[in-house]
């Protein structure tokens, strides 16, 4: 089963999902609220400052939208409202609910909502007098109690209004983890959101404006948990059994780790070349200091996903020179031809000028192996985003986003990230943020003249960083691309309050464009003393910069890039992580 987060409606790839979803909304509740099922998309295309809407769906993979969950986030609130969560009601597959409502809960900690607002039907015999909608009340409201998730009581939310014999929904907090009641400010500002946005009352008519002053407890008390159902009696009418723990806000869902096995054959051993494979055993051990993470195999793949963005040529060239070179030989190009078709030079090792951007990244024996595995590492990354995880983290060995689509260089021979980036650009627009000190000129090279890739590099100047010769601010793309291409060229000695207020200008260009997963291209060597950098981000900051991402809310592919300082690249890759997984609220220590 597969979750996939709708926040844009994209009507190339979005279509076939949305009419599954208006199926489903009017199979289970008919004709009472049909109109409402036609007004999805239009939620979804019309995002307001004030509010967000998220459509969060359980598919099975190529196959049919099991369920779907409809929210609204309320950014000036930092709350946010389940709409609708509905399970289609021919499905008999049990915990389809149940992991919903989690990737929702998880997604919506991950953008800053410190609590997510519901409405049930209740359960008392004063506001339902018939007995058998009581108990199917009940089991519903122990489904989402299982979460940490209370009916907020003394308030006269769900009163009786005149004439009627049942009561208006009961009004639940689910805090998302935190052990906290709510603010009585937060409840009023919630019940305003329900009553003017949601149900449209008038802002002089006495009953909304009765039911908010009625709000007096600070903080607004919550009912005690229902005891268990006896024998799991109308368990059947609720949604699906939840597990029985509730998901911390920290990490309902590990971060999914893949690791090239074949990196560590792409071992120069030569004074000064500083992408050594103790790189990765660094950040790997450092890793295990966090919680929720999981290191997962990846598969092969075959050339197609490298030759969709890499010429055919140069992938040829790299197989066939590599695969004859001795194991102890390593050929660094020093001849650097006019690069025309017709002016190629006849000998091998000379074509390496030919294909190569700068005299320092070798071809040996494991140099094309290792790129590949690498490419493999990246594109199991992406299968495991298309699959519905929301963090996963590939660490790959050689780098690549200096590789453009027919040249190598800069420790790197395939773009990894690149590669990971067209395959999810099948499901949608995505968004690659290169992060590393160096300018990704092969990303940018890559996707320059594309529309639903958004490019776009953090980076030292080319005044004085390598590559030099790309990442000036006026490249903004060409052809169907122009302006999908952003670089911010940043002096030296760069702080991390510098740095963060260039990447809150990057996120919202992120926000503006509304992808449908965002790729980073992590590089640890902005941190202060990189042999390779001249910047001076710390352990903080790099947490404080996980945190930013995370705050996106989207489903986050994290390719390795640079790094080079190995004393403290764990201690930084920990930071990052720790704040794309906790937005920076918790665990501060694991970055001491």
């Amino acid at each position: 089963m597969a979750i996939r987060f709708v926040h844009v409606f994209d009507a190339a790839n979005d279509a076939r999902r949305l009419e599954q979803v208006q199926r489903i909304f009017r199979s289970y509740f008919g004709q009472v609220y049909g109109a409402y099922a036609d007004r999805i998309p239009e939620l979804l295309q019309r995002d307001r400052a004030d509010r967000r809407t998220v459509l969060i769906t359980a598919e099975r993979p190529g196959g049919p939208v099991l369920a779907f969950a409809l929210a609204f986030h309320y950014p000036q609130l930092g709350t946010s409202l389940l709409d609708f969560i509905v399970v289609d009601p021919t499905v008999r597959q049990r915990g389809v609910g149940g992991a919903l409502y989690e990737a929702l809960r998880e997604y919506l900690a991950r953008t800053g909502s410190s609590a997510l607002y519901l409405e049930v039907r209740p359960d008392d015999p004063e506001l339902e007098p018939d007995p058998a909608r009581r108990r199917e009340n009940r089991a519903r409201i122990r489904f989402y109690e299982r979460y940490g998730a209370r009916v907020i009581a003394g308030t006269a939310y769900e009163q009786k209004r005149p004439g009627r014999t049942e009561g208006e929904p009961y009004l639940m907090f689910d805090p998302l983890g935190d052990a906290r009641q709510p603010a009585a400010d937060e409840v009023r500002a919630m019940m305003e959101a329900l009553l003017y946005d949601k149900y449209g009352y008038s802002r002089d008519d006495p009953y909304p404006r009765g039911i908010i002053a009625s709000v007096l407890e600070d903080p607004a008390s919550l009912q005690p948990p229902r005891a268990p159902a006896r024998n799991g009696a109308a368990q059947q009418d609720a949604a699906p059994v939840a597990p029985r723990v509730p998901i911390t806000r920290a990490v309902s869902r590990p971060l999914k780790v893949l690791i090239p096995p074949q990196h560590a054959l792409h071992h120069v051993r030569e004074r000064g070349y500083v992408e050594r494979p103790v790189r990765v055993a660094r950040i790997v051990e450092a890793l295990r200091t966090l919680d929720a993470v999981e290191i997962v195999d990846g598969r092969r793949f075959g050339e197609e996903p490298i030759l969709a963005v890499h010429d055919p040529d140069f992938v040829r060239y790299l197989e066939a020179v590599c695969s004859t070179l001795p194991a102890d030989r390593a050929v660094y190009p020093y001849v650097f031809p006019i690069r025309f078709p017709d002016r190629k030079p006849v000998d091998e090792e000379v074509q390496a000028g030919y294909y190569c951007i700068d005299t320092f990244t070798p071809l040996t024996y494991n140099a094309y192996i290792a790129a590949r595995a690498a490419a493999d590492c990246a594109l199991s990354g992406a299968e495991l985003v298309r699959a519905g995880e929301h963090l996963v983290y590939a660490i790959c060995r050689p780098p690549g986003h200096h590789a453009e689509r027919r040249v190598y260089g800069g420790f790197c021979y395939f773009n990894n990230a690149a590669v990971a980036a067209n395959v999810l650009s099948t499901d949608g627009r995505v968004a690659v943020l290169d992060v590393d000190f160096h300018h990704g000129n092969g990303t940018q090279d890559i996707f320059y003249e594309r529309a639903d890739v958004l490019t776009i590099s953090i980076h030292g100047d080319p005044g004085y960083a390598y590559p030099y010769f790309a990442g000036f601010a006026d490249e903004r793309g060409a052809g169907a691309g122009e302006g999908y291409n952003h670089n911010f060229p940043l002096p030296e000695n760069v702080t991390d309050e510098q740095y963060l207020a260039t990447l809150d200008r990057a996120c919202r260009l992120i926000v503006d464009f509304s992808p449908r997963s965002v790729v980073v291209s992590l590089g640890l060597d902005i941190a202060k003393g990189d042999p390779t950098g001249a910047w001076l981000v710390t352990p903080d900051g790099f947490m404080r910069i996980g945190a930013a991402l995370a705050g996106l809310g989207l489903p986050t592919l994290v390719v390795q890039e640079g790094g080079y300082d190995t004393r403290v690249i764990g201690r930084n890759a920990r930071a990052f992580l720790n704040g794309l997984q906790h937005g920076g609220h918790e665990r501060r220590t694991h970055t001491s």
